[in-house]
């Protein structure tokens, strides 16, 4: 070869690296992304062939996604056990982090996990408004083994009736199923463990992780915590407080006459809203954050001061598409494949069909998003949804936090559904590690990604780790993938800051 032409061929050789270079790290791309790094797992015990799930053959996904395990596992090893939580667990297709498991859950009460593995976190998406199926660059199986269980018992695929009456039950029957689950996956016993979920999972997460690290037989090191828009305190501080200046703020999508604006306004300042943040919420905090006034010391506000519901119903008659998982939807509302939270003229409910039932061994049964029957049963009164768990803000997350190695509570801030004010005011009121909230106010556009810039809002302290995310409605994972994939990253300890 001639001096030119090995020019000629080196330069195209580098451009053609810098090119795939950048096409790795370019704006929100999976900090691991080498195929060659693929990581294999198989399991010894002869039970987990039943489970096993062919990538090649999953209904509409036209790719071969790898091999995975899903069904019913029971919560005890009694023999006559009839309760069964259904899990699909995926493992990590990068060999490196092949000593990391994660489990997710979604909220509710009673919303099926498999929404977060298809329009969230998993290695397939099928997201709102999307036609097909495509592979999820953002999974967090690049990062971890993953576990998704649809729990508690009424939820989704599970069999059963409910028996629980709080969250102490539920994670007691979670903290069942996981030993038996680990009986037939024996391969991942003493592999780092790490649990996350959303929305009403910050009820559930929080429980779960306290009894693990108060009953340290299960065979997995119980490392952190990841939540998103959390129910984590009293629904007046997530949703009633922060509603006035949320509508201000997003004054945009809230375009709302000035008769109604000012019946809002006249409601949040006899209720003790208006200025509640500006009187209270400080850094450091000046002591425990108490109710607004018109609660008059009840933890629930009586009617005339919720107004949130009230903006949510004059917003959905301007906009027949309003979102209050993400304000910024617009009409037309996008189709969801799994038929929820819009109901849309679709063909199908894609975890209805028999065929893909069959493909993931999941019993023939008419599967919902989220049940509408219920999965507490009151020991007082047997109501439906009756939870007797105080929020976890005020009882397990504190000290969840203080036996983590990295706890993360990511909030998308176009979401109306839980308000990231009210969350900030819960972390104020909070105390851990031997002081009350953050000692520092949080720093805004301190969140930002490598190529994206300022993302959101950030701070940490005492092991936990507070993210604001902008475009971000309820589901952070589903709506900027991306954001969450840099703070799961954190958590896992594969970078110093949640920022990339």
């Amino acid at each position: 070869m001639c001096i030119m032409q090995f020019k000629s061929t080196f330069s195209s050789l580098l451009l053609s690296f810098l090119i795939s270079s950048l096409a790795t790290f370019v704006v929100g791309s999976p900090i691991e992304s080498d195929a060659s790094r693929n990581a294999t797992i198989t399991f010894s015990n002869p039970e987990a062939e039943k489970y096993y799930v062919d990538g090649s053959k999953i209904p509409e996904v036209d790719w071969d996604a790898g091999p995975s395990w899903s069904g019913l596992m029971p919560i005890s090893s009694h023999p006559n056990e009839t309760r069964k939580l259904f899990f699909w667990f995926w493992p990590t297709n990068n060999a490196s982090h092949a000593n990391d498991v994660t489990f997710w859950t979604n909220g509710g009460p009673g919303c099926s996990s498999l929404q977060g593995l298809l329009t969230e976190n998993g290695p397939i998406s099928w997201n709102w408004g999307q036609a097909a199926p495509t592979p999820n660059k953002w999974s967090w199986t690049n990062l971890s083994h993953m576990l998704w269980v649809e729990q508690p018992i009424g939820t989704g695929f599970t069999e059963g009736d409910p028996t629980i009456n709080n969250d102490a039950d539920l994670a007691e029957q979670f903290y069942g199923f996981m030993q038996q689950f680990l009986e037939v996956f024996s391969e991942l016993k003493g592999k780092n463990f790490y649990v996350s979920g959303e929305s009403f999972g910050g009820f559930y997460v929080p429980h779960i992780a306290h009894y693990i690290y108060e009953h340290p037989g299960l065979d997995l090191h119980l490392k952190g915590m990841w939540l998103s828009d959390p129910s984590i305190s009293y629904t007046v501080v997530q949703y009633e407080i922060p509603t006035l200046k949320f509508v201000k703020d997003n004054k945009n999508v809230f375009p709302l006459n000035s008769t109604f604006m000012a019946d809002i306004e006249k409601r949040s300042d006899e209720c003790g809203y208006t200025d509640y943040v500006d009187t209270y919420v400080t850094y450091p905090p000046k002591g425990p954050l108490p109710m607004p006034k018109g609660n008059n010391g009840s933890v629930a506000a009586p009617g005339h001061c919720q107004i949130r519901d009230r903006v949510r119903n004059a917003a959905q008659k301007l906009n027949p598409a309003f979102n209050k998982f993400r304000v910024t939807d617009q009409w037309p509302a996008p189709w969801s494949v799994l038929g929820w939270p819009h109901s849309s003229i679709q063909k199908f409910v894609y975890f209805n069909r028999t065929d893909v039932q069959d493909a993931i061994h999941a019993p023939h049964v008419k599967w919902e998003a989220c049940t509408d029957e219920h999965v507490y049963v009151s020991e007082k009164s047997g109501r439906p949804h009756a939870d007797t768990s105080t929020p976890t803000a005020f009882t397990v997350l504190p000290e969840v936090i203080e036996k983590s190695e990295r706890v993360v509570i990511a909030h998308g801030m176009a979401d109306f559904m839980l308000v990231a004010e009210g969350t900030r005011i819960a972390i104020q009121n909070m105390t851990w590690n031997g002081a009350q909230g953050f000692q520092k106010p949080i720093e805004p556009e301190s969140f930002t990604l490598k190529h994206h810039g300022v993302y959101g809002n950030a701070h940490t302290e005492r092991n936990l780790t507070y993210v604001e995310i902008y475009f971000s409605g309820h589901y952070v994972p589903q709506f900027t993938p991306w954001a969450a994939y840099s703070t799961f990253a954190y958590l896992l300890g594969r970078q110093d800051s949640p920022s990339s």
